[in-house]
Formats: structure tokens, sequence, C-alpha cells
């Protein structure tokens, strides 16, 4: 009867192989999931779905797989289900009001509900839409969904409409994984996580298994050894772009910058305004008296570290190409000419741009940026871009 549930994975590009599907169904006999739709999906999300991207699309095809009751294929099946007395007790607690359990009496009360429920299952043989008392659709029987009844047990809808149902059967949770969405600091951590080197270094805290085995077995008495724990020793340099055009991604950028602190022990972040010229900053409210010369970056970070910027690389030519066209104050030097110093510096450099992809031949600057660091040195700020992003960093 999972069939057609493997078929809507494909259909909706979801790459489950039927070794995974194999896993589920066993997942299933072994009795893993009893009369709870919550624990049903998560079950099959981690037997059928390997990659986060993929997670909306699982989310999409297990609705239309599980659409609701109204495509019970059979009788046989109908009289096989039971809803639990216990379970439809507590849900009932869970999501009616004292006013609204009150309400329940008009109709006989709460077993008259759950005794009318499961003879409607047991009689009805198809989909029915609208009325009064089967199990369907926009009607205002208390069964079913995207219709009205103040005593309903919801079945097959995507969400709450009155917000008087008993069950919430399926709903999507999961909207952002897809490869060519901008994303959230979730997501981030996704793709910043395939930047790593890990290294041994610090305290010897960690149990060291194999050392202690051999040691235990070379003296004849337990001799525990011990190792610094692992960690990531990738070290990260952020250049961030601030004010002006930026302020329409503050918040993604916020969130790029919150995961990397999360995922990176060795990170260290400056600010500059659409170029990098001969300073820079830490503290956007002290950038006109505390500025950094851009020199001491250079020195100061070795060729070892992996160089980021972020900004949309959108300013006037001029900026990049001229000495003096920096909008905000006299550059003796041009803006291209501190990039070029950056790319030299950081052989394992990227810029990320917040503007979508199909948008950057459209400016001018931005095609210049491109030139400087390399067409594939700047991906947008996606998944799909970042992952791209961070193998060129490894």
């Amino acid at each position: 009867m999972f069939l057609p549930f493997f078929e809507e994975l494909r259909r909706h590009r979801v790459p489950t192989s039927l070794r995974e599907f194999l896993d589920f169904l066993a997942a299933l006999r072994a009795g893993l999931v009893t009369y709870d739709v919550d624990a049903f999906y998560h079950v099959a999300r981690t037997a059928l779905v390997k990659d986060e991207r993929h997670i909306d699309r699982f989310d999409q095809a297990f609705a239309a797989a599980f659409r609701g009751v109204e495509a019970i294929p059979d009788a046989a099946v109908v009289e096989a289900m039971d809803l639990p007395e216990d379970w439809l007790r507590k849900m009932a607690e869970k999501h009616l009001s004292p006013e609204e359990r009150a309400g329940i009496e008009a109709m006989g009360g709460f077993d008259k509900l759950m005794e009318t429920l499961r003879a409607r299952l047991k009689e009805q043989q198809a989909r029915h839409q609208g009325g009064s008392k089967w199990i369907g659709t926009a009607g205002t029987s208390p069964f079913g969904a995207y219709g009205y009844n103040p005593e309903g047990v919801r079945i097959g809808q995507d969400g709450s409409r009155h917000r008087r149902a008993i069950k919430v059967w399926d709903k999507r949770e999961f909207r952002d994984f897809e490869d060519d969405r901008e994303i959230g600091t979730r997501n981030i951590k996704v793709a910043l996580k395939r930047l790593r080197r890990w290294a041994r270094d610090g305290a010897h805290e960690e149990l060291d298994l194999p050392s202690t085995i051999r040691a235990t077995a070379s003296n004849g008495y337990l001799d525990v050894k011990t190792r610094p724990e692992r960690r990531n020793a990738v070290r990260v340099l952020l250049f961030l772009d601030v004010g002006g055009s930026m302020d329409d991604h503050v918040k993604v950028v916020s969130d790029l910058f919150s995961a990397a602190r999360s995922e990176f022990r060795h990170l260290e972040q400056v600010y500059f305004h659409n170029c990098l010229y001969e300073g820079v900053w830490r503290d956007n409210s002290r950038r006109w008296t505390e500025q950094v010369p851009t020199w001491d970056i250079l020195r100061t970070y070795g060729p070892e570290w992996r160089c980021i910027f972020v900004g949309d690389a959108a300013m006037s030519p001029y900026e990049i190409a001229m000495p003096g066209g920096a909008n905000e104050h006299w550059n003796a030097e041009a803006g291209h000419v501190w990039l070029a110093r950056a790319r030299d510096q950081w052989p394992a450099h990227l810029w990320i741009n917040p503007v979508q992809e199909t948008a950057w031949g459209y400016t001018q600057s931005t095609q210049m940026v491109q030139e400087i660091f390399g067409a594939d040195r700047m991906v947008p700020m996606t998944l799909d871009g970042l992952t791209r992003g961070m193998k060129l960093l490894t």
C-alpha cells in the first residue's frame, strides 16, 4: 500500500533508493509507530531522506501521498483501522478549550463523536466533497477537511482554517532547504560544516581507546591514555560589507555571521563599505574613530587563513577602478588594487553575494569583482552556493 508513496518521492525528485524504502517498510513491520502521524512522518523521513536539502521535497511528497482518509483503498483497510480511545481523549484535552469540550455534548458527548467517526470510516468507500455527514472536504461534517464544524476531527487538510480541529494530520514544517533558496542560520551551518580540517590540540581530555588497549596489553595492567579533543582547525577571516544597499540584506548576513561564529573556533571579522580600501573597522559604531589599516590585516593573518568577503558588490564602477572613487573618503589607491592584494594574500578566498545570481550580469561592478576574484569565486548566498564555496575553500 506504500508504493504510491514511493512513486510520489520519485516524482518530487527525492533520491530514495529501493534499499531505503525496504528499511522504511521494515520499521513499520517492527511496530515503531502506531496511531501517530507525527511519529510516522519522522520515521519515514529518517529512513528515506539522507540529505537535508531534500526535506522540503519530501514534505511535498508526503503531503501528496497521505492527503487524508478520502483515499482509503477498500473496506478491509477501513475495518482494520482503530483509533485508540486514550489517544483520542488526550488529543481532545490538548486541542479543545473547556467551552469547546462542553459544546461536544451537543452531539451526545465525546464517546458519541468517536463512535460516529468509526462508523463513517467503515461506511465510506470513496472521496466526498461537501455535505454534513461523510468524511470529506469543504463541508460541515465533524470529520474531514476544509469545512467548518466546531466539534470536528480534521483529516487530510494542509493547515488549520478555524483552529477547531482535534488532530492535524498533515502539514509541511520545513520549507527552506532547497538548493536555490536564501537560507537561515540552521541551513548555513549545514553548508559551513563542509569546511573542516580536523586537528588535535590543547589539553589531553579525550580517552584514546586504541592507545589504551595497546598500552594495557603491553604493560599487563590498565594503562589509560588520553589525547586532545579533535577540533576544527580551519581559520576564517570575514570581510563584511555594511551600509548602503547592504541594508536590504542585514538579516541574512547576520544569520551567516551567527552560523560561522558557532562553527569555527578561529574566526575573525572586519567591516568595509562597498569596496576594500586602506582601512577597515571591527566596530561599526566606531568606524570613523578606530579604523584598522588594511596593511595590518594583511600582515597579521597568514596565507593559511580562509578569506571570505560578504557583500552585494553593487557600487559605482569608479569605486573599484579609480583613485578617489570611494563615495565616503578620498582613497589614494583604487579599490581593485586592495582587492587584488587580498586575493594574493589569501589563495583560499571567496566572495558570497546575497543578491540572486541571475541579477549579477546587470551590475557592472559585480562583473568587475568577479574578474578580480575569479568567476567561480563568487557564489550566491543559497545552500547550493555555500556548498560550492566551501568546496573551493577546502
